[in-house]
C-alpha cells in the first residue's frame, strides 16, 4: 500500500479532481465511496484502478481488511482520517473509496432497441436519475438510455441514490431523440397528462420503451409525437402530478405486476 500524508501530494490533488467529477490525465473516472458499492463492484468482478482507505478506520475494522485483502497491495492507498474528509461526499464516511472507469456501452445506430427499457428525457435532478436506476435494476430492466441533459449517470450524488444499480444495468448517456426512435421496435410509451390513457387499463405483457421526462417540463413534445402510447397515472383530482421516480416506479411496476400474472 502507498501512503498520502499531504494535501499538497500530486496524486492525492487528482483524487481530489476525481471526486468532484473532473478530467484527470487518464480521463473521466469515477469516484465510489463506502463499503456497499467498493463490495457490490468487485464482486461483479469490474477492474479497480486504486482503493483508497482511511488508515485508521483500516486498522481497526475486520470490513475493511476484508475489502483490502480482495485487492492487489499496488492498487491501495492509505490516508489520514484526515485527508480522507477532504475527499469524503457524505457525512457518514466508511473509510474506503474505489477508483473506476465506467462502463461504457455504444450505441450502434444499426442496432435496435427490442427489449424492455428506459429513455430519460432530460432528468436533471441527481436523486431522481439515481432512484429511477434503482428502480429499473429492481424491476428487471436491462437498458436505460439517457438523454442529453440529463444529470451524469455517474456522479456522486446520483451513485448513492441508485446504491449499487448502476453495476446490474446498461446505461446508455447522451443518447438524442433522433437515434432512440431510429432504433426502437418495440412501442414507445410517454407519461402525459393530455390525451393518455390511464395505466391500469393498458396491456404491458409486451416489451414496452418507457419514456419519462422533465421533472418541469415532462416529456420533450417531439418524443410525445412519436409515442406509440401516452400514459397517465389515475390519482385525485387536486394532485396535478406525481415526482417523476414515482411515477417511474408505479408504471415499471405495474408492468411486472401483469406480465409475472400472465
Amino acid at each position: 500500500m502507498r501512503y498520502i500524508q499531504s494535501k499538497d501530494n500530486a496524486q492525492f490533488k487528482q483524487l481530489v479532481r476525481i471526486t468532484q467529477g473532473k478530467k484527470t490525465e487518464t480521463g473521466l473516472l469515477v469516484w465510489l465511496e463506502g463499503v456497499h458499492l467498493s463490495q457490490a463492484w468487485l464482486d461483479l468482478g469490474f477492474e479497480v484502478l486504486q482503493a483508497v482507505f482511511d488508515t485508521e478506520r483500516l486498522a481497526a475494522q475486520p470490513e475493511l481488511q476484508a475489502l483490502q485483502q480482495r485487492l492487489d497491495a499496488r492498487q491501495c492507498v492509505g490516508l489520514s482520517p484526515a485527508l480522507m474528509r477532504q475527499l469524503s461526499n457524505v457525512e457518514q464516511a466508511q473509510g474506503v473509496a474505489l477508483v473506476v472507469q465506467a462502463p461504457q456501452y455504444e450505441c450502434q445506430e444499426s442496432q435496435s432497441i427490442s427489449d424492455n427499457c428506459v429513455y430519460l428525457d432530460r432528468l436533471q435532478d441527481p436523486g431522481n436519475v439515481g432512484t429511477l436506476l434503482r428502480t429499473l435494476a429492481a424491476a428487471g430492466i436491462k437498458d436505460a438510455y439517457l438523454s442529453p441533459g440529463c444529470a451524469w449517470a455517474w456522479s456522486q450524488k446520483v451513485l448513492r441514490s441508485a446504491q449499487g444499480a448502476h453495476f446490474v444495468l446498461r446505461i446508455h448517456e447522451q443518447v438524442d431523440y433522433a437515434s432512440f426512435l431510429a432504433r426502437v421496435q418495440i412501442p414507445v410509451y410517454a407519461t402525459a397528462l393530455e390525451q393518455a390513457e390511464p395505466l391500469y387499463t393498458l396491456n404491458l405483457n409486451q416489451p414496452v420503451a418507457w419514456v419519462f421526462g422533465n421533472e418541469g417540463q415532462g416529456v420533450h413534445p417531439t418524443l410525445l409525437e412519436h409515442a406509440t402510447q401516452r400514459v397517465f397515472i389515475p390519482q385525485v383530482a387536486e394532485v396535478e402530478s406525481l415526482n417523476v421516480a414515482v411515477a417511474a416506479a408505479v408504471c415499471l411496476f405495474e408492468q411486472r405486476r401483469q406480465r409475472l400474472s400472465a
